[in-house]
C-alpha cells in the first residue's frame, strides 16, 4: 500500500519550510477557515458537562437523528437514525463501506481523476480497481457508455465522488440520471456517493445519485463534517445506506475504532442546527479564489483548465509541459513537474500521476489571496521557464 500522496507533499513542503524556503503549500485538502463559534461552544460545553465517555458505536441517537433531518430537508431523501453510522471522518466511512461489501475477486469501478485513497483502499480489501479515466475535454465526468463498457459480473462497487476532488466538477441531476439508467440494468452494483464537498459550491444545485429512482437502497451516501464546515481537525463523518449494510460496516468499526469522539459528536449536532451564515460566507470567499485563480491558470499558454463549480480545487491539464527538459532534468511525469515547481519554484501542488491523471496537478486553493496571487505567479514563471519564454 502506498502513502498518500497529498500528504506526504505537504510534508516535503513542510521540511523545506524548516530549512528556510519560503514554499507556499497549495496541496492540502484542508479549508483555511476557523471552525464556526457555535460548533466550538457545543464542544465546550460537552467537556464541561462531562459529556466525554464512549457513546454507542454508531453515534449518538440525537446526532443520528440530526443527520436524517440534514438528509430530509437538504436531499429529500428519507432515512432512520439505524441507516446512519457515524465515524471518525468520512475517509473511514468509505474505508469501511468497502471493506464490508468487497473482497478477493471482486472489482470497483473507480473514475479518475479520483480522491488518493480510493484504489489504496480496495486493494486494502483485497477487491480490484477498474480505473476509467476522464478528459479535461468532457470536464472529468464519466459517461454512462463509459460505465456500461466497464460493468462485468465481478463489480460490486462504483465510487462517485461529486462535488469532486481533485477536480471541483458536479454531476447535475440529468447526468446522474444518465448514471443510474446503466446502474439499474445491474443490479449487484452498489455505490459510493460521496458528497463530503456538498455545499461548497457555486455555479450549479448539489444532487445526491440516491435521489434517482431506484438508487437510494443501493446507494451509500457518505458524507461528513471537514470540509463544509471547517471542522477537519474533529474527525467526524458518516454513512447513510440500507439497514443491511450499515449493521456491516458497524461491525468492522466495532473492531477498528468505535464511535467517534463524544465531543466532536456535539460539536457535529451543533453545525447541522446551526445558522448557515458562516458556511455561505465560507463558499463567497472560495468562489473569489476560484475565480482568481482560473483567471491566472487561464491565462498560462498550454493549461487547459476546466471551470470547478465546487469543492476548492482547480485542476489543469498540462500535457504540453510533460516531455520537456528543467535544469535538473527532464519533466517525464506530473509528479517531476510538481517537483520542479516545488523545488525550484517554491510552491506545493499535487502531482495529477497521485489521481490517475497523469498530465494534470491539482490546486488547492484554501490558502490566503496573498498567498494564490505569490503562488500563481510562481507558477506562471515555472513553466513559461520550462516552456523557453
Amino acid at each position: 500500500m502506498r502513502p498518500s500522496a497529498t500528504l506526504a507533499m505537504t510534508a516535503r513542503a513542510k521540511q523545506l519550510r524548516r530549512e528556510g524556503r519560503p514554499v507556499i503549500g497549495l496541496s492540502a485538502g484542508e479549508p483555511d477557515f476557523d471552525t464556526p463559534e457555535p460548533v466550538a461552544e457545543a464542544a465546550r460545553k460537552a467537556i464541561s458537562d462531562g459529556f466525554t465517555h464512549y457513546t454507542e458505536n454508531s453515534g449518538t441517537l440525537e446526532l443520528r437523528e440530526a443527520i436524517c433531518q440534514k438528509l430530509l430537508d437538504d436531499n429529500g431523501l428519507t432515512y432512520a437514525p439505524e441507516n446512519i453510522l457515524c465515524s471518525n471522518g468520512a475517509k473511514q466511512s468509505v474505508a469501511q463501506t468497502i471493506l464490508a461489501l468487497c473482497g478477493p475477486g471482486d472489482e470497483v469501478i473507480i473514475p479518475a481523476p479520483y480522491w488518493v485513497s480510493y484504489p489504496e483502499m480496495t486493494r486494502l480489501a483485497g477487491a480490484t480497481p477498474v480505473i476509467i479515466s476522464t478528459s479535461a475535454g468532457s470536464n472529468y465526468r464519466l459517461h454512462p457508455e463509459q460505465l456500461e463498457a466497464h460493468i462485468t459480473e465481478s463489480t460490486r462497487l462504483l465510487i462517485l465522488c461529486s462535488p469532486s476532488n481533485p477536480t471541483g466538477f458536479v454531476y447535475s441531476r440529468r447526468e446522474l440520471e444518465g448514471l443510474a439508467e446503466v446502474l439499474r440494468r445491474h443490479p449487484h452494483v452498489h455505490v459510493i456517493s460521496d458528497e463530503i464537498y456538498e455545499r461548497i459550491i457555486y455555479d450549479t444545485q448539489f444532487t445526491s445519485l440516491a435521489e434517482m429512482d431506484g438508487m437510494q437502497d443501493r446507494t451509500i451516501v457518505v458524507n461528513g463534517f471537514s470540509k463544509c464546515y471547517a471542522m477537519t481537525g474533529w474527525r467526524l463523518g458518516y454513512l447513510a445506506a440500507r439497514t443491511e449494510v450499515v449493521r456491516a460496516t458497524a461491525k468492522i468499526q466495532s473492531q477498528f475504532t468505535s464511535a467517534p469522539s463524544s465531543i466532536s459528536q456535539k460539536a457535529g449536532v451543533a453545525a447541522l442546527k446551526m445558522s448557515p451564515e458562516p458556511i455561505l460566507k465560507m463558499v463567497a470567499e472560495f468562489r473569489r479564489r476560484r475565480d482568481f485563480v482560473m483567471m491566472q491558470m487561464s491565462d498560462i499558454p498550454g493549461l487547459h483548465c476546466p471551470l470547478p463549480e465546487g469543492a476548492f480545487y482547480v485542476f489543469p491539464e498540462a500535457s504540453d509541459y510533460i516531455g520537456r527538459a528543467s535544469k535538473d532534468g527532464p519533466i517525464r511525469t506530473s509528479t517531476d513537474l510538481c517537483l520542479y515547481l516545488l523545488e525550484q519554484h517554491n510552491v506545493a501542488l499535487v502531482a495529477g500521476d497521485a489521481f490517475g491523471a497523469p498530465n494534470g496537478f491539482r490546486i488547492s486553493y484554501a490558502a490566503s489571496m496573498s498567498d494564490l496571487e505569490e503562488a500563481t505567479r510562481r507558477i506562471r514563471d515555472g513553466l513559461m521557464e520550462l516552456a523557453g519564454t
